[in-house]
Order: structure tokens, then C-alpha cells, then sequence
């Protein structure tokens, strides 16, 4: 049976010996060296801050930044976000992150780290702050040759490395790989549905593309990202387009102001997208913003997919 969350894989996992130090990890197009486990760690955005906490790294964090509220956390790991200060509720400043001490920053260019502005590696550096870029966001700073579920496990992987809790990590990501395999023995051997994903806007629609997390995703549970081809992680493109790939599902991302329903109404509701087989037939299904993103939950996520592809 699938757990509900992998949260609690790691609940009896013995502390790791003391690692070697030190140890080189791969961050997008860099390499980074640690002599040590990061004391004063902050990590951006909730998805990468679950990423922390299901590590149980939580003692080795100097705060977070970028969730908004810690209600957005998966309620296995709230207790712990909670012992956290909540350094900014939006992606923190170079200011922000002296004040907290911080010795290490886990983020991800478009998710705290913006190429040529006041936060990158290269602009950190002097302060002795180390940077681990998310893997899924390395699109922006080098060609990749596209996504994959794997991008999770690497990144959980060197988290593991860099604190000196490889063999938490291990644990952890195996029994994601499980879970994964556990879906895709349930697929039918059927062509892979055609989805679209809307995660906003009505006059244009902002969409993900090859190399964002849910195109990975919906491939794991046995369908195609029609935009599969735009060679972006995320980028508004024209809803010609969609209609033209002409989806059997649209995975609707739900944050911000507009609800997941009411997108789901604009879509239903517009004659431009009447012929759309996935509205026509009324073949919706929602992604919270943290589930969409990479982290813990894509792999409760991917099977949420699986199931409603399975009901085609």
C-alpha cells in the first residue's frame, strides 16, 4: 500500500556516523566544498524548505524565508517549521540573511536566486554564505537535457552530504523510488494521455514546460505535457497553442488569489476553449503550488496524477 506521505520513512532512521569531511557536492554548473556541516543554514520557499525539514535538519537552521505562513507546510513537518524563525515572507535579501548569520542559502534561481540581482552564488560568496541551487532550476543558468523525478532524489542526495546525513538521505529517497515504481506498475500499457498545465493567467496562459517539475511528474504517471516541446521551465505562451495539442486533461496549479476553481470556470467557461477535449469532458484535476514544485510531495503528487489518469 502507497503511504500517504514518505514523510515518515526516516521517523526511526538512526543518526548517521560522523561523515568525512570534506565533501564536494555538484550545484547546477558549479562544484561547492564543505569542511563542515552548515550551522546557520536558511532555505527559500516552502517546497525546498520541506525538502530541510524531511531531512530533519532543522537544527542546523538559522530561520526560512519565502512560505508566507508556516500553514502551507505538510502537517507532519509544521511542528518543526514552527521551532523556525520566519526570516521574510517573501524570498529574502542579502540584509536579511547576514542578520540571520546564515552560512549556507538551499534555493533555486526563480525561487530565490536571480541571475545579475542582489542574490546569487557569485554575490554571496564574500559573506561566506554557501549556495545549493535547486537542480529542477539549473535551466537558467545552463542547457539541461530536460526533467526527471531523479532532480528530487539528487538534490535530497547532496542535502544528505552537505549535513552529514547521506545515509538519511539513502533511506529516504528509496522508499520514494518504491513508491514510484508502485505507480508505474499500476499504469495501463495505453499512449500517454495528452495534459496541459494552467497555472495562470487568462489573456495568455503561463504553463510549464520541459524542464519544470510537472511535465516529470505527469510523465511518472503515464501521460505527455503537451507543451513537452517549449524548451522553458515555466513561460506564457497562447492559448492557440493549447487548443491546437488539444489536451484530455489539464492540470490546474492552485496559490494566489485565483482559485483553483475559478480556473477551471474561466477554461469551462470561454467558447475559444469549448472544443478542448479535456473541457469537454470536464477532465480536471488540481496541484497544490507546493506539490506542483520540487520536494517531498511530488511523490504523493504523481500518484494523485496516476489515479486520475487511470479513470479515463
Amino acid at each position: 500500500m502507497l503511504r500517504t506521505l514518505v514523510f515518515t520513512a526516516i521517523s526511526v532512521a538512526c543518526a548517521n556516523a560522523s561523515a568525512a569531511y570534506p565533501v564536494t557536492v555538484n550545484s547546477c554548473n558549479r562544484t561547492v566544498n564543505f569542511d563542515e556541516p552548515p550551522k546557520a543554514a536558511v532555505s527559500s520557499d516552502v517546497n525546498l524548505t520541506e525538502m530541510m525539514l524531511v531531512l530533519r535538519l532543522e537544527d542546523h537552521m538559522a530561520g526560512i524565508a519565502g512560505v508566507g505562513g508556516r500553514d502551507r507546510f505538510e502537517k507532519s513537518l509544521q511542528q518543526a517549521a514552527e521551532s523556525l524563525p520566519l526570516l521574510s515572507p517573501r524570498y529574502p535579501t542579502k540584509e536579511i540573511l547576514l542578520s540571520a548569520g546564515a552560512d549556507f542559502y538551499f534555493s533555486g534561481w526563480n525561487y530565490g536566486l536571480t541571475l545579475g540581482g542582489e542574490i546569487s552564488p557569485e554575490s554571496l560568496e564574500p559573506f561566506g554564505i554557501a549556495v545549493y541551487e535547486l537542480t529542477e532550476s539549473c535551466i537558467h543558468v545552463g542547457p539541461r537535457s530536460g526533467t526527471s523525478i531523479e532532480d528530487l532524489y539528487t538534490d535530497l542526495l547532496n542535502l544528505g552530504t552537505i549535513f552529514g546525513v547521506r545515509d538519511r538521505a539513502e533511506k529516504l529517497v528509496a522508499g520514494y523510488r518504491s513508491e514510484m515504481a508502485e505507480i508505474k506498475e499500476k499504469q495501463a500499457q495505453t499512449a500517454p494521455l495528452r495534459v496541459f498545465v494552467y497555472d495562470s493567467g487568462e489573456r495568455t496562459p503561463f504553463t510549464a514546460g520541459k524542464y519544470a517539475m510537472p511535465t516529470a511528474m505527469i510523465e511518472a504517471a503515464g501521460g505527455r505535457n503537451v507543451m513537452d516541446d517549449l524548451e522553458k521551465s515555466w513561460a506564457t505562451i497562447a492559448w492557440e497553442a493549447v487548443v491546437e495539442k488539444d489536451p484530455e486533461f489539464v492540470v490546474i496549479i492552485n496559490y494566489g488569489e485565483v482559485t483553483a476553481e475559478q480556473k477551471r470556470m474561466f477554461m469551462v467557461s470561454n467558447p475559444a476553449l469549448a472544443g478542448i477535449d479535456a473541457v469537454v469532458n470536464d477532465r480536471f484535476v488540481v496541484l497544490e503550488y507546493v506539490e506542483a514544485t520540487p520536494g517531498p510531495r511530488n511523490i504523493q503528487a504523481t500518484m494523485k496524477l496516476a489515479e486520475a489518469f487511470q479513470e479515463y
